[in-house]
């Protein structure tokens, strides 16, 4: 009778730890994809920036909008990594 409870106490310790471990990974995952809000922050600085320095001198418009299309890609980048970890937490 002793080994029988004992071997209901495994099984159900066995079914809590994986459901832990799947609660981890989408806190995990969550959590990961906090970075995409500073990437949205970013790229809106950015092209507000850019809209307000071409309203102030129009004539380097197009040197401006490169080195705007420049940052734009790269705080895209950081939310793509951020987004690549939350699946990789996800999925793996």
């Amino acid at each position: 009778m002793r080994r029988n409870s004992l071997i209901v106490v495994l099984y159900l310790f066995k079914l809590t730890t994986t459901k832990m471990l799947a609660a981890a990974k989408y806190l995990g995952a969550g959590l990961a994809c906090s970075g995409l809000i500073g990437a949205g922050a970013g790229i809106g600085l950015i092209f507000s920036s850019l809209i307000s320095s071409t309203a102030r001198n129009p004539q380097v418009r197009s040197q401006l909008f490169n080195f705007a299309i420049l940052g734009f890609a790269l705080a895209e980048a950081t939310g793509l990594f951020s987004l690549m970890i939350a699946f990789l937490l996800l999925y793996s």
